[in-house]
């Protein structure tokens, strides 16, 4: 199907952008930036936000939308990794980082005290970031969702991905709706400080009511942030794109999401679920936040 005018992407070209993807393979860091061929990169990583790959970049699981690597078994965990990582958010500077990872059904936890480590050695080593998490389900255990929680990020991520109609055709069959939005649920039962967030993909043939209904779904357990973005299909080898989704109706999606009582929405044909992730959170998130409070 032919890209419409509006889905044109600009390519990365500052000297920010440069210098972050340099030092990256020197540190031998994975970003899910590079992985997912994200059309955002540039704009993200100049404004000082960047999405870190955690616990290499081949993944258990076989969702027919994404571009990453996929194996029964992952990488060896690397324990410096850690480390690195909290000293790559120290020297580019970044205010905001979000750490995301393959899914990891090899690891006794799903990789979750592996997600802890690298939290608290960002907040230790540069403790005004703000770090949000974008994990896996863990396949439900709700022991491994703990140690995230307890490693308190600011934001923790989620993704239902698609509409509860759409989940076998476009995600992997050991992850479901139900699933994803307990542990959305569960991370505010266990700290109801924290933020909870989550994304839908758009143009995959779910129909208008359906997306609606999602968007009840993740305020029903208190999703705070919801971000719609449209499916790109990434090579030829994931699904097709069914529809490209028109701005106007992202925009109109956009409001529907604020009238149902999300802190923040961000909706657009680029928009991902870490897009100018550190800009949501600070200024549409919190200071609405901090508005509601004066009242």
């Amino acid at each position: 199907m032919e890209k419409p005018g509006w889905l044109k992407i600009r390519p990365p070209n500052t000297e920010k952008f440069e210098r972050i993807k340099k030092r990256l393979d020197e540190l031998g860091l994975y970003t899910v930036c590079q992985g997912a061929h994200c059309p955002n990169m540039s704009e993200c990583w100049s404004s000082g936000t960047a999405t870190f790959m955690i616990m290499g970049d081949t993944c258990t699981r076989g969702c027919r939308f994404c571009a990453v690597k996929k194996g029964a078994k992952g990488k060896e965990l690397d324990g410096r990794e850690p480390l690195k990582l909290a000293k790559a958010v120290k020297e580019f500077g970044l205010n905001y980082v979000v750490i995301t990872s393959v899914d990891r059904d090899d690891l006794a936890d799903g990789g979750a005290g592996h997600f802890a480590d690298c939290v608290r050695a960002v907040k230790a080593l540069k403790p005004e970031v703000r770090v949000e998490v974008l994990i896996p389900d863990f396949s439900g255990s709700e022991e491994s969702l703990r140690k995230v929680v307890e490693a308190r990020p600011d934001v923790i991520a989620h993704n239902i991905e698609t509409t509860r109609a759409m989940q076998k055709l476009v995600r992997d069959r050991r992850a479901n709706y139900e699933q994803s939005l307990r542990v959305l649920k569960n991370v505010k039962g266990m700290d109801a400080r924290i933020y909870t967030k989550s994304s839908i993909m758009l143009g995959l043939g779910e129909k208008e009511e359906q997306v609606l209904r999602a968007m009840d779904d993740l305020r029903e357990v208190q999703c705070d942030i919801l971000t719609i973005g449209q499916y790109l299909r990434p090579s030829e080898r994931q699904m097709e794109v069914v529809e490209y989704v028109k701005p106007d109706r992202f925009k109109q999606l956009k409001k529907e999401g604020e009238l149902k009582g999300f802190l923040y929405v961000a909706s657009g044909p680029f928009v991902r679920t870490s897009y100018r992730a550190g800009e949501l959170f600070i200024k549409g998130v919190l200071r609405k936040q901090m508005g509601n409070e004066k009242r």
